[in-house]
């Protein structure tokens, strides 16, 4: 089975050992290649990479937050 762990405010992450066991393919069927052994698989969440379908730490620069952490600081703004 392979493990994908959600980031609070990052991406989708693969580790390096269960990543060689994942294929991406695009719309159209065609593999996306994953070119960094060793490395763990890190999948955009934000939207707002440069490399999709994979992260580039743009989440970091531009304050994204996850749809869960996202409702949590609105219900509490909207709590005061």
């Amino acid at each position: 089975m392979i493990t994908i762990k959600v980031a609070k405010t990052g991406p989708l992450i693969i580790s390096p050992e269960e990543s060689a066991q994942v294929t991406i393919v695009d719309a159209d069927g065609n593999p996306v290649p994953f070119n960094k052994p060793g490395k763990p698989l890190k999948l955009c969440r934000c939207g707002a990479s440069t490399e999709k379908p994979f992260c580039d730490g743009t989440h970091t620069r531009i304050g994204f937050l996850a749809a869960e952490a996202a409702q949590r600081q609105a219900d509490a703004k909207s709590g005061d």
